[in-house]
């Protein structure tokens, strides 16, 4: 019984995600977005990189409905990209905010315009 309760315990210690939305083409229109991408290649796409303690298609959905959305994914979010993150989920929360900014400076430095990841 008491393995049981620990094993639910630690189970619920590893429900954080971090995410990856494709974004339209033109939010990588806005200078913000060109400011902090000085290397990126027009060639790949721009994304938004997140962490949630939701499932991420729930989350993808708040951002789109405008609930705690970032506004470039509310704008130009066009549909996950689970490929590039769901190896790495789930995770308990101090790694998830690791995640995410470790995954948005390596998507960056690949040459991906990435918003997001803070």
């Amino acid at each position: 019984m008491r393995a049981r309760r620990l094993k639910r315990a630690s189970l619920r210690q590893f429900h954080h995600h971090v995410y990856v939305v494709l974004l339209a083409p033109e939010a990588a229109k806005h200078s913000v977005i060109l400011k902090s991408n000085p290397r990126r290649d027009p060639a790949k796409p721009c994304i938004y990189v997140g962490m949630t303690g939701l499932d991420p298609a729930e989350r993808f959905e708040n951002h789109k409905k405008g609930y705690k959305s970032a506004w470039v994914v509310q704008k130009y979010g066009v549909r996950l990209l689970p490929e590039m993150y769901e190896c790495y989920n789930p995770m308990p929360f101090e790694a998830a905010a690791e995640m995410e900014k470790e995954l948005a400076e390596d998507l960056r430095a690949q040459g991906y315009t990435v918003t997001g990841g803070t």
